[in-house]
């Protein structure tokens, strides 16, 4: 989606319309600095992920609330792939002007340092200047239908009894959060659980729907539409508090297990952007984040707004950098 721009966002309209007409007598080369000054004056964010991911949908919420503030054009520009580790490279080599954001969840910044250790073409700490955290997201357990379990702790027996059959999970994506924190539950409950990888999300919702697999660690919003539909249970959501979209779904903690994940989504620019500029973009994206209007439609799609600073993006990147370092060890994951 192209946010157009208004009069007033562009104020050297006229002079290119008049340069327009001069194209066909001067060439394309004599309009070189004018369309050079229009580009930098727009502003692109980039995200990882595929359009109608919930990924994509805040950034087309950021995108267009940001036009607005910062007075200028807001381009979504979808860079998919390697799990979201295509887009963070084009932001890392764009210019350090202010032009481009990157749109990412923890996982890149976080979790794939250690997952992908060696492999990455980015360091998260000094390629990157952060910019707003705008949310957090819910993490779930689900279980299909023909699971006879309706807490942790019947779950947990079911898989003792009967490990073999009963003993797999599954996640949208190897060496992502909701892969790791299944292996957090496992130890925490002292079950062999094991991973079962998918292509995606839709994969893995339809794995679990059919059977496939027993139980799935998911993003909790991804899963309601199986919920409602009785074709899937959530026995527990990982955040501090329960999940407003399913009130009556207790946490891990309510459950006897002292097991917390707060995966969140942030803006963040190439290293080098100059101060000024980084503030003024922080400014933007907090403001976005902070309207009523737009928490109400982060809410609506199983998001939690945040609108926090450049610098506790940064202390909240390195907490749970240090955090999924050992999981991510203890886990043995090797990328294939």
């Amino acid at each position: 989606m192209t946010l157009l721009p208004t009069p007033a966002a562009c104020p050297h309209r006229r002079q290119l319309l008049r340069l327009a007409g001069l194209a066909t007598v001067l060439g394309p080369a004599a309009l070189a600095t004018p369309v050079r000054a229009q580009t930098a004056s727009t502003l692109k964010i980039v995200v990882g992920y595929p359009a109608g991911a919930t990924s994509d949908a805040l950034t087309r919420v950021m995108a267009e609330q940001m036009a607005a503030t910062l007075k200028q054009t807001v381009i979504v520009e979808n860079k998919v792939g390697a799990g979201g580790r295509i887009a963070n490279e084009l932001v890392k080599a764009a210019p350090p002007d202010g032009s481009t954001l990157l749109m990412t969840p923890v996982a890149t910044m976080g979790i794939f340092p250690h997952s992908y250790a060696g492999q990455l073409r980015y360091d998260p700490f000094k390629d990157f200047a952060p910019v707003a955290h705008l949310c957090n997201f819910q993490l779930g357990w689900g279980v299909g239908p023909a699971v006879p379990t309706r807490t942790l702790a019947e779950y947990v027996a079911w898989v003792k009894a009967d490990p073999a059959k009963n003993g797999f999970y599954g996640s949208a994506a190897p060496g992502s959060i909701p892969h790791f924190f299944g292996v957090m539950f496992a130890r925490a409950a002292g079950i062999p659980l094991t991973h079962v990888p998918y292509k995606g999300t839709a994969a893995a919702m339809q794995a679990l729907a059919g059977g496939e697999i027993t139980a799935l660690s998911t993003v909790a919003a991804d899963i309601r539409a199986l919920v409602q539909a009785d074709r899937a249970r959530l026995l527990a959501v990982a955040g501090d508090a329960r999940d407003p979209a399913f009130p009556n779904v207790p946490t891990f903690k309510e459950q006897g297990f002292d097991l917390v994940a707060k995966p969140w989504y942030a803006l963040f620019a190439p290293a080098g952007t100059p101060p000024a500029t980084l503030e003024r973009l922080s400014k933007a994206a907090m403001a976005a984040v902070n309207d009523p209007a737009t928490a109400r439609r982060l809410a609506d799609m199983g998001l939690e707004p945040t609108g926090w600073p450049a610098d506790r993006l940064a202390a909240v990147l390195k907490a749970d950098y240090d955090h999924w370092g050992p999981v991510i060890k203890a886990s043995g994951f090797k990328p294939e």
